[in-house]
């Protein structure tokens, strides 16, 4: 028996919240291209589910930043302009810049040891490939690290951009030449955790946005 969060495809339970998870990993991976249209009726074939949960899979991913709703248009993969990434970017490492610069240095073993378990497990989902691993370890990594600058309302600014800023980082996780730089990247900041000077974490958590802008900048001009 269905209930009212839950619909059922081959023995397989799918919510909102699952078809938008499924939508998600579609959009990081390459597989929906920035400004492919979603709609309700596409999503109603490919998951058996009910127009409710298919409209509010489209909500969730909404709220999520990675997909925007016109009137007239319906909802759509966000597409950004190359203005558009630099006017985010610009506030990413604003918001970046000030979290590094507010952590307490030398930082606790205990907070190094969370990222040092967070940075094995980015390094092997990036070894086998498992590219949902990479993204959740990665986002992981940054939100524990930049929430060691005791400001709540800062941090979840920060993940707010992450979120605005994923068809960019998700036209990255097809290099695994660039994953691999960020995971060194990743080390590079464990041990500016372990030192005195907040001004150098700062200025590597501000190069480390570079690659990912400049790669979806040369994409968009190529395009």
């Amino acid at each position: 028996m269905q209930t009212l969060n839950e619909s059922r495809e081959d023995g397989i339970e799918h919510d909102d919240l699952s078809i938008a998870r499924a939508l998600e990993e579609d959009i990081i991976f390459g597989r929906l291209a920035p400004g492919t249209r979603l709609t309700e009726d596409t999503l109603l074939a490919r998951f058996h589910v009910t127009r409710h949960f298919a409209r509010q899979a489209i909500v969730q991913l909404e709220t999520m930043g990675i997909v925007v709703r016109e009137r007239n248009k319906g909802a759509t993969v966000r597409s950004l302009t190359a203005r558009q990434v630099q006017e985010i970017y610009d506030v990413r490492e604003l918001l970046q810049r000030q979290a590094a610069l507010w952590i307490k240095l030398p930082a606790p073993e205990a907070l190094i040891e969370e990222l040092l378990a967070l940075h094995e497990e980015h390094g092997r989902h990036i070894e086998s490939g498992y590219l949902r691993g990479v993204h959740e370890a990665n986002d992981k990594f940054h939100l524990t690290l930049f929430g060691a600058c005791g400001n709540a309302h800062l941090v979840q600014s920060i993940e707010l951009y992450m979120r605005l800023s994923l068809p960019v980082r998700a036209n990255s996780m097809s290099s695994k030449e660039s994953l691999r730089i960020s995971h060194e990247h990743h080390r590079l900041m464990i041990e500016m955790l372990r030192g005195g000077d907040n001004w150098v974490l700062a200025q590597l958590c501000v190069d480390h946005l570079q690659p990912s802008k400049k790669r979806y900048l040369a994409y968009v001009s190529d395009n």
